[in-house]
């Protein structure tokens, strides 16, 4: 798919949803707090959140790490709107900046006039994006030197019972939303190939999986 009939397809899915996104993925979108705890920003460090969405993530992160500079996109032109709005009623629209862009294809650049960030997260994106390597491999690239990349998204429920197992991603492939049995091994192989380390930790018994990959100082 192009990036505009992603974001066609994204707005079809969440041009209504998107009024009632956060009070109700609350429930079973978990270890998003977890991720914004441990992503240590250093003071006056920059950070980017890949598939923003409503931008819930990054008010909490602008009000957990106040010195950060704060930077996220998404592709669909709905929730970037709905993004706008919560930035600007939490009185941070000098401090979050947010774009249109396709996460396989980022230019941060031209997005943002910047080259790169200290702290790059994507949280319950991959398992929404179908180039989920290529989106995955681009946040690597826009690390600085010195950076961290942060990932938290669903799990293979490995140690769940199997009928939720089953019931789950079928309700998830309605919203187009599939789980990536194989992103831990992708995070730490990509990691690997740059000369990187990584760490996965399972949480909720499978349910979610977050890790990280840290690209060395110089």
């Amino acid at each position: 798919m192009t990036t505009a009939e992603t974001g066609a397809l994204m707005d079809a899915i969440y041009r209504r949803q998107r009024h009632i996104y956060d009070a109700t993925r609350k429930y079973y979108l978990l270890g998003r707090d977890r991720l914004i705890e441990r992503l240590e920003v250093p003071a006056g460090g920059s950070v980017l959140e890949v598939g923003c969405g409503t931008a819930r993530n990054l008010i909490a992160v602008a009000r957990r790490y106040p010195d950060a500079r704060l930077y996220g996109f998404d592709i669909s032109p709905a929730m970037l709107e709905k993004a706008e709005d919560a930035v600007a009623r939490a009185g941070l629209a000098g401090r979050i900046h947010l774009a249109q862009a396709d996460a396989a294809t980022f230019d941060p650049q031209a997005a943002f006039g910047e080259a790169g960030f200290d702290r790059v997260f994507l949280s319950y994106t991959l398992s929404m994006i179908p180039p989920w390597q290529a989106a995955l491999a681009r946040g690597m690239d826009v690390l600085n030197e010195g950076g961290r990349l942060s990932v938290v998204d669903f799990g293979g429920q490995e140690r769940l019972p199997g009928w939720f197992r089953k019931l789950l991603r079928a309700w998830l492939a309605q919203f187009h939303v599939t789980p990536r049995d194989s992103l831990a091994v992708e995070l730490e192989t990509a990691a690997l190939q740059r000369g990187w380390s990584a760490g996965v930790t399972s949480l909720h018994r499978g349910y979610a999986i977050t890790g990280e990959a840290r690209r060395p100082a110089p």
